[in-house]
Protein backbone atom coordinates (compact mmCIF):
# COMPACT_ATOMS: atom_id res chain seq x y z
CA UNK A 1 0.00 0.00 0.00
CA UNK A 2 1.36 3.42 -0.97
CA UNK A 3 1.65 6.32 1.44
CA UNK A 4 0.01 9.53 0.31
CA UNK A 5 1.57 12.98 0.58
CA UNK A 6 -0.32 16.15 1.50
CA UNK A 7 -1.05 16.84 -2.18
CA UNK A 8 -2.42 13.33 -2.75
CA UNK A 9 0.55 11.92 -4.66
CA UNK A 10 1.90 8.56 -3.56
CA UNK A 11 5.37 8.20 -2.04
CA UNK A 12 7.25 5.26 -3.52
CA UNK A 13 10.73 3.93 -3.01
CA UNK A 14 12.12 0.64 -4.29
CA UNK A 15 15.56 -0.92 -4.07
CA UNK A 16 16.72 -3.84 -6.21
CA UNK A 17 20.15 -5.29 -5.47
CA UNK A 18 21.60 -7.51 -8.21
CA UNK A 19 24.42 -9.86 -7.11
CA UNK A 20 25.71 -7.22 -4.65
CA UNK A 21 27.22 -5.44 -7.68
CA UNK A 22 24.38 -3.26 -8.99
CA UNK A 23 21.75 -1.34 -7.05
CA UNK A 24 18.68 0.10 -8.75
CA UNK A 25 16.72 2.68 -6.76
CA UNK A 26 13.53 4.61 -7.35
CA UNK A 27 12.11 7.47 -5.32
CA UNK A 28 15.45 9.25 -4.85
CA UNK A 29 14.95 12.91 -3.94
CA UNK A 30 18.49 14.11 -3.18
CA UNK A 31 22.12 12.99 -3.00
CA UNK A 32 23.89 14.44 0.04
CA UNK A 33 27.36 12.99 -0.39
CA UNK A 34 29.14 10.24 -2.22
CA UNK A 35 32.58 8.75 -2.66
CA UNK A 36 33.90 5.34 -3.65
CA UNK A 37 33.18 3.89 -0.17
CA UNK A 38 29.79 5.31 0.79
CA UNK A 39 26.84 7.34 -0.44
CA UNK A 40 24.22 9.18 1.58
CA UNK A 41 21.03 9.73 -0.35
CA UNK A 42 17.49 10.77 0.50
CA UNK A 43 14.47 8.91 -0.77
CA UNK A 44 10.74 9.50 -0.65
CA UNK A 45 10.71 7.36 2.51
CA UNK A 46 13.80 8.63 4.33
CA UNK A 47 17.59 8.49 4.47
CA UNK A 48 19.61 5.71 2.88
CA UNK A 49 23.31 5.11 3.49
CA UNK A 50 25.02 2.79 1.02
CA UNK A 51 28.40 1.34 1.97
CA UNK A 52 30.82 -0.59 -0.19
CA UNK A 53 33.95 -0.38 -2.28
CA UNK A 54 34.55 1.15 -5.72
CA UNK A 55 31.02 2.62 -5.75
CA UNK A 56 30.04 4.84 -8.63
CA UNK A 57 26.84 6.32 -9.95
CA UNK A 58 26.00 4.63 -13.22
CA UNK A 59 22.73 6.38 -14.08
CA UNK A 60 20.66 9.13 -12.49
CA UNK A 61 17.38 10.66 -13.60
CA UNK A 62 16.41 13.67 -11.50
CA UNK A 63 12.95 13.93 -13.07
CA UNK A 64 11.84 10.39 -12.18
CA UNK A 65 14.09 9.80 -9.14
CA UNK A 66 15.61 6.65 -10.68
CA UNK A 67 19.18 5.90 -9.67
CA UNK A 68 21.71 3.17 -10.49
CA UNK A 69 24.88 2.41 -8.51
CA UNK A 70 27.60 -0.10 -9.36
CA UNK A 71 30.47 -1.47 -7.28
CA UNK A 72 30.95 -3.88 -4.37
CA UNK A 73 27.88 -3.14 -2.24
CA UNK A 74 28.28 -4.18 1.40
CA UNK A 75 25.39 -2.49 3.23
CA UNK A 76 22.14 -0.57 2.79
CA UNK A 77 21.34 1.29 5.99
CA UNK A 78 18.04 3.12 6.29
CA UNK A 79 17.76 6.08 8.62
CA UNK A 80 14.77 7.81 10.12
CA UNK A 81 11.69 7.35 7.95
CA UNK A 82 10.52 10.91 8.63
CA UNK A 83 13.80 12.49 7.55
CA UNK A 84 13.43 12.68 3.79
CA UNK A 85 14.72 16.25 3.75
CA UNK A 86 18.35 17.22 4.08
CA UNK A 87 19.60 17.78 7.62
CA UNK A 88 21.41 21.03 8.29
CA UNK A 89 25.09 21.02 9.21
CA UNK A 90 24.45 22.14 12.82
CA UNK A 91 21.83 19.42 13.35
CA UNK A 92 24.29 16.79 12.07
CA UNK A 93 26.88 17.87 14.65
CA UNK A 94 24.49 17.56 17.59
CA UNK A 95 22.73 14.44 16.40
Amino acid sequence: MNELTANGLSKNHNAILENRKRLLLSGVTDVDSFNENQMLIYTELGELLIKGKNLHINEMNVETGDFSIEGDIWALIYGDKDKNKRIGFIKKIFK
